[in-house]
């Protein structure tokens, strides 16, 4: 039998490195001068100048009055919630495929997490399902913009207003982009933003949560600042901090601000590079049965992008397990194709007890569906939008040999 699929003896389509993705993050001489100098200054810490520069630009840049920076993307979130008072006895509704960090910052704050299902199409928190699983210990719900999609925030607020539940908006994969014209993450209570080193904006590690209202910024601050208010100098506490309000260490640094800072001012290149790619990608596979990509948000305007999901479903693929699919892209020559993370209950690093956390009794059927179905690919790997057609003509090679991989 002939083999035409690299990953079964046959010739790649490209040669090594033909398809161009960006090195990844991105490095500027003119920032390594200012670190130098912020290196000198010993202005690294405490609130420094650089970093509240770059929490004002950000939450600007996004729709929201205050920004408040930390050490990663994970404690944004369990600052999040302490600042809304959740705690012991109060539950969380989350997304059932997402990263675990999202889940697991529920349970640093001693609530229950509630594992709600997604949309088949967009990846993101399905709202009926966010609806169903609502009780009256339902204290917030966190919809996560995953990937390549944005959730729909007009009905997951419609709902979350008539039952008093706080919206907490995991922007960690949608840095830049806009709901219906506004930006993401300033829609709900709190948006929370990771720049971990994969990201789109990317300091190694840090976070950010933005908002509009200033007491919830206040106590926001606190949280991640030992408890000191953002109008304290540093050693001097003005005024204690709420009794009801655990405040940690979670401070970021100047040196990460600065770097952030010069990548925001790239941030709508960036995004404009991600969207042009999706859409010349997405016309070049239409016609590919058995092929789609995961949907936008329904008023995305434009969305921003830390990786895309490519969905195979129907046509004989159902008889190929995933990570065959995924190597064989890769072989073709495409970077960085893998799985999706799944659902965050069978993930090897949740640790959770029976007791913490509950999944819908009707089951999660499009979350299993697209943990078995949905590959995704890296933004670095939509920085060229002249790379599309490549990646689309990688993806008719597979489709139309897929018989070998059976």
């Amino acid at each position: 039998m002939s083999r035409n699929l690299a990953v079964s003896g046959g010739t790649p389509l490209f040669k090594k490195n033909e398809y161009q993705a960006a090195i990844w993050p991105p490095v500027r001489e003119a920032t390594a001068d200012k670190i130098r100098e912020l290196y000198l200054s010993r202005a690294w810490s405490f609130n420094s100048p650089t970093e509240q520069a770059f929490e004002n630009e950000f939450s600007s840049y996004h729709g929201a009055k205050y920004g408040i920076m930390m050490s990663n993307g994970t404690v944004t979130l369990e600052c999040a919630l302490a600042a809304l008072g959740v705690g012991p006895g109060d539950e969380v509704i989350v997304p059932d495929l997402t990263w675990i960090a999202t889940a697991m910052s529920v349970r640093y704050v001693g609530a229950t997490c509630v594992f709600a299902d997604i949309e088949k199409t967009t990846a993101c928190l399905d709202p009926a399902a966010f609806e169903r699983m609502i009780t009256p210990k339902t204290k917030a719900v966190i919809p996560v913009h995953l990937y390549g999609g944005m959730a729909d925030l007009d009905k997951i607020l419609a709902i979350a207003k008539k039952h008093n539940i706080a919206v907490i908006e995991d922007c960690a994969h949608m840095q830049g982009g806009k709901w219906n014209g506004r930006g993401c993450g300033s829609w709900g209570a709190v948006g929370s933003f990771s720049f971990q080193q994969s990201k789109t904006l990317a300091a190694g590690e840090a976070g950010i949560c933005i908002t509009s209202d200033e007491k919830l910024a206040e106590r926001l601050y606190r949280a991640k600042h030992i408890g000191y208010s953002r109008y304290d100098k540093q050693g001097q506490a003005g005024t204690p901090p709420p009794q009801d309000l655990v405040c940690h260490n979670y401070r970021g640094l100047a040196i990460q601000a600065q770097i952030l800072r010069d990548q925001l001012t790239e941030l709508p290149d960036f995004n404009r590079r991600h969207n042009e790619f999706r859409n010349i990608l997405e016309q070049e596979i239409k016609d590919i049965p058995g092929v789609r990509l995961q949907s936008r948000g329904r008023l995305a305007s434009p969305q921003g992008y830390y990786a895309l999901g490519l969905i195979f479903e129907g046509d004989g693929f159902e008889k190929i397990p995933l990570l065959k699919i995924c190597q064989a892209l890769g072989e073709e020559g495409i970077p960085g194709v893998s799985r999706s993370y799944g659902r965050v209950c069978k993930h090897l690093l949740f640790n959770m007890k029976p007791e913490d956390y509950r999944i819908d009794p009707e089951g999660c059927p499009n979350s299993e569906f697209l943990t078995a179905h949905m590959t995704q690919f890296m933004h670095c790997s939509m920085y060229y939008p002249e790379s599309a057609t490549k990646m689309a003509a990688a993806i008719r090679k597979v489709a139309e040999n897929k018989a070998e991989l059976m």
